[in-house]
């Protein structure tokens, strides 16, 4: 994961216009360095690479949240109204010309975001049921993109330009602003997140046996889709939705660690998301330059396909970890053999301890034994 990541933000750094060395990065990034590569990277590449890191690092964390909670593997924030709504809210502003100050930016995608996360736990019941939970989000999520639809009628074209670009997700032009920006929505989330890992691994057994625990099984949910609202909103606020990180990331860190739980798997899901965002954004600003593409092109072509195949292959595995289990047997392989063929000899034993070895047991010499009796009350056991 370390190489990873780093591999990545050096290919952000290093690559472009103008091409800057690997070896001359610390030098570049310097604050005394005023030529034209300094400044490139200094205000544009790492604010860029930070921006990518986070974005990726939240819609991989949220994803996981909503997916266990939800206990359904399709489960991301485009089919449950809350990405629709976050650029609902950061859409509408800009077409009704109403000027906000950068502080509270973010204000109108959060909004968003709970409205329409909260219309589809109220439509479907308050969380009642996961599956209704998962279909009402699609209905609500394309109500949502109708409205959207109706304010890209009304705009402009340079708004109608502006909004088309923002809805695909994208990096291009950010600044150390956009990145300062988001860490106060980080540091309200972060300790939420914690304190919400140990609720989901309960809520993987299912509502009956999570109130059985004591876990209020709406209340939880509710709860989850609070927290991951505030992982989503600020992102999309700033960058767009950035498409299907959250369906990708969370089955990445499935994949490599089939046998953990919610508890491992959300930072394991936060930094596979910051990989896809970093390593999407790269052809996104490469591949057709010097014209940029939408990062969140990048992430839903590769990622829903992707996404499937983990999807499936995981299943896989965790069916064949589990049906040895099931079966009261060791898990296939040399180990395995040599233990079940050591386990016949106590079985043996046990066979011969039952037919009688001593006197209470229907042994030579003794008397019968309780389980050959067929007279008196004994009889039948």
């Amino acid at each position: 994961m370390v190489a990873l990541l780093a591999a990545s933000a050096v290919c952000a750094l290093s690559l472009g216009t103008p091409y800057v060395p690997p070896h001359r990065l610390v030098a570049a990034a310097t604050a005394g360095d005023t030529t034209l590569a300094g400044i490139v990277v200094t205000e544009l590449r790492v604010p860029r690479v930070l921006l990518a890191f986070v974005a990726g690092a939240c819609l991989g964390a949220a994803g996981l949240v909503l997916q266990e909670a939800l206990r359904n593997p399709l489960a991301v924030p485009e089919m449950l109204g809350v990405s629709s709504g976050a650029a609902l809210g950061v859409a509408a502003p800009l077409v009704l010309t109403l000027s906000l100050p950068a502080a509270v930016q973010p204000l109108p995608a959060i909004g968003g975001a709970a409205l329409g996360g909260g219309l589809t736990l109220l439509v479907a019941g308050l969380g009642r049921s996961p599956s209704a939970v998962l279909l009402t989000g699609a209905a609500v999520a394309a109500g949502l993109q109708a409205a959207l639809l109706v304010l890209m009628v009304m705009a402009d074209q340079l708004d109608l330009q502006l909004i088309y670009r923002y809805l695909l997700g994208s990096l291009s032009a950010r600044t150390w602003d956009d990145v300062t920006g988001l860490w106060p929505w980080l540091v309200l989330a972060a300790p939420a997140l914690v304190l919400c890992a140990p609720v989901l691994a309960v809520m993987r057994l299912g509502d009956e046996d999570a109130e059985a625990l004591g876990v209020r099984a709406r209340h939880a949910r509710l709860a989850a889709l609070a927290v991951a609202v505030v992982l989503i909103a600020p992102v999309t606020a700033v960058c767009g939705p950035v498409a299907w990180v959250g369906f990708l990331a969370p089955h990445l860190s499935r994949w490599f660690d089939p046998g953990a739980g919610a508890v491992r798997w959300l930072p394991w899901s936060a930094a596979w998301g910051a990989v896809v965002v970093m390593a999407a954004d790269v052809p996104a600003r490469l591949a057709l330059a010097p014209v940029e593409t939408p990062a969140g092109a990048w992430t839903a072509l590769l990622g829903v396909p992707a996404g499937v195949a983990l999807m499936r292959s995981g299943g896989r595995r965790r069916a064949a970890l589990r049906a040895p289990a099931a079966a009261g047997e060791p898990p296939p392989g040399p180990r395995g053999t040599a233990s079940g063929a050591a386990g016949d000899v106590p079985r043996a034993g046990a066979e011969k301890h039952a037919r009688g070895a001593g006197p209470e047991r229907g042994g030579p010499g003794g008397t019968p034994s309780r389980a050959v009796r067929t007279t008196g009350t004994e009889g039948p056991r």
